[in-house]
């Protein structure tokens, strides 16, 4: 929506109109009518200059890094989870432990490559 004079001045011409027409009973109907074309339009203009801002400004990154926590967890609790599997299933379970480990690694740097250059475009 743009907030030009010219359509400012058309909406209040209208609603004078209007108001002519109908008559006073309908004044408050007509003004609130008007206000909250006003207020959409001040909403849209305020909306447009935060998103120019925003654009120019750097995108904000969230703090800390979400992959660092996968892989720090992944090592924490590999140890035991490595333990459990070698004595249950012995090599075996220990090769499936450790693959399930870097799979949950690789889907979480993955993510965070899509989520990094979904940031990048907008």
């Amino acid at each position: 929506m743009d907030l030009s004079k010219d359509d400012l001045a058309r909406d209040l011409d209208a609603a004078v109109q209007t108001r002519k027409e109908l008559g006073k009973e309908y004044e408050a109907e007509i003004v609130d009518s008007f206000l909250a074309r006003l207020d959409e339009r001040l909403d849209a203009r305020v909306e447009q200059r935060v998103a120019e801002r925003l654009g120019a400004a750097e995108p904000v990154r969230r703090p800390g890094n979400p992959q660092f926590k996968v892989q720090v967890l992944s090592l924490v609790m590999g140890i035991p989870l490595s333990a459990i599997a070698a004595e249950s299933a012995r090599l075996p379970g220990l090769i499936v432990c450790w693959a399930g480990i870097v799979g949950i690694n690789i889907s979480s740097a993955r993510a965070g490559r899509r989520e990094r250059r979904r940031d990048d475009r907008y």
